[in-house]
């Protein structure tokens, strides 16, 4: 039988705010973790995402706080992505609105004035992205004396984003009398190593298997040779507007994401879709997100950047129109749907070059995702011999990665190539005698 949020130890102001956020049944990863934390034990969790994991360290930490004192930060929460630390503060903001707790998000895109000036004022919880709070740290406007808690959200995006350096010089400037809480929605070599070097005797909650996609998700796998069917698939799908209500469309690179926007905008109208990725500026970034949450648009195309950062309750359908590198970010992709036990669909579109991941992330995930047949309305184009070649230079470079001796049909044409030059210039070769470096 589920818990209800009355039956842990907060107090009123919290109770209340989580009844007004509209939340009365804790999930498993709350009710896991709100004792624990309470308790001051460290904490490793493991969790999916889209189950409520930021209010299961919210909570107890607002309740151990309780109210304001003196101007410095008793509390830090770090995550990878400006994105993600917005979301965070967000629920920070919302769960504490009946105290008079303050809180300061920091992250870079933008000047640090602003958020210095903020942190001046009084601050008790700090949210921050790892390069910002140590900018900030050094130039001596963040005093870490009083810190009590340390929060590492994302600790596997953190990882994979490269901030593992940035994250010891953090250890190396807080208190080491404090309680850390770590989350991960996988567990790789480097989040088991930064887990050993950062929690004391934690306790492990796991409230799913590693990396398994909340059972919310369908998962669905179209099979598509080019990137022009591609798009005659998105167009198909995008036409059922009742269905495909809301949409976030995942893409590997920015040129991608660009060229996917330009043509929902023509087919689709501009009043339609937003895009967001690393060289978009921070406002309008933000802007678009929140036009997406409160159902302005029907579409947000985004890179990888964006993939934890979006809180957005009824996204109808996750599309992959490309299949992410890092397969763990298959996980957090389709987890901006199917949220808080809500259903949703998540559908991954993938070339022949893109099979050797799709393995990959089915290994990861413990499951087999479905293969979808093509509707038979959508057109099926002829690859181009310029993405053709790609193709097959991208199934040969996997070859080789799996086995270090594959040669390859690109090698081996350019090793016979070699061969027959070398045999050309073997017989075209003039003897000494007839050269003019020859000298008697």
């Amino acid at each position: 039988m589920p818990k209800k949020f009355e039956e842990f130890n907060l107090n009123r102001q919290i109770l209340n705010a989580v009844e007004d956020a509209g939340f009365t049944i804790a999930t498993p990863i709350q009710e896991k973790a709100i004792a624990p934390v309470l308790s001051g034990q460290d904490i490793f969790g493991i969790a999916e995402t889209g189950t409520g994991k930021t209010a299961a360290y919210v909570l107890p930490i607002l309740m151990q706080l309780k109210y304001a004192q003196h101007d410095s930060a008793r509390a830090l929460i770090l995550a990878p992505t400006r994105e993600l630390a917005m979301q965070i503060t967000e629920h920070v903001v919302l769960f504490s609105k009946y105290t008079d707790l303050r809180t300061v998000v920091v992250y870079g895109g933008l000047g640090p004035k602003t958020q210095i000036e903020q942190l001046k004022k009084g601050v008790d919880i700090i949210v921050a992205t790892p390069g910002r709070f140590l900018d900030i740290y050094l130039a001596g406007h963040i005093n870490t004396q009083y810190l009590k808690f340390l929060v590492l959200d994302e600790a596997d995006k953190m990882m994979d984003m490269g901030f593992i350096g940035s994250i010891h010089r953090i250890l190396e400037v807080v208190p080491r009398k404090r309680q850390n809480l770590l989350f991960s929605a996988t567990m790789s070599d480097l989040v088991q190593k930064i887990a050993g070097d950062f929690l004391k005797h934690p306790t492990i909650i796991e409230v799913a298997q590693q990396a398994t996609p909340a059972a919310t998700v369908t998962q669905s796998l179209y099979e598509v040779p080019n990137f022009k069917t591609k798009i005659n698939l998105l167009q198909h799908l995008m036409k059922d507007d009742e269905a495909f209500n809301r949409l976030i469309i995942f893409c590997k690179t920015k040129v991608v994401a660009d060229n996917i926007f330009s043509f929902i905008e023509r087919r689709f109208g501009a009043d339609q879709v937003r895009v967001i990725h690393a060289n978009k500026g921070q406002n309008t970034r933000i802007n678009s997100i929140n036009d997406f949450k409160e159902g302005n648009i029907r579409v947000l195309v985004a890179t990888d950047v964006a993939s934890r950062g979006i809180d957005v309750s009824e996204v109808s359908h996750v599309i992959n129109f490309d299949v992410p590198i890092i397969i763990e970010d298959y996980v957090h992709r389709i987890g901006r749907t199917g949220r808080a036990y809500a259903k949703g669909d998540a559908l991954t579109f993938c070339s022949p070059a893109e099979k050797y991941y799709i393995q990959k992330i089915q290994k990861l995930i413990r499951q087999e995702i479905p293969v979808v047949p093509l509707p038979t309305e959508v057109f099926v184009e002829e690859t181009p011999y310029e993405e053709k070649q790609a193709i097959n230079r991208a199934i040969d470079d996997q070859k080789r990665k799996d086995d270090p001796d594959f040669k390859g049909a690109f090698h081996e044409k350019k090793h016979a190539a070699a061969i027959a030059a070398a045999a050309r210039n073997k017989t075209n070769k003039q003897p000494a005698w007839k050269t003019k470096k020859f000298k008697k």
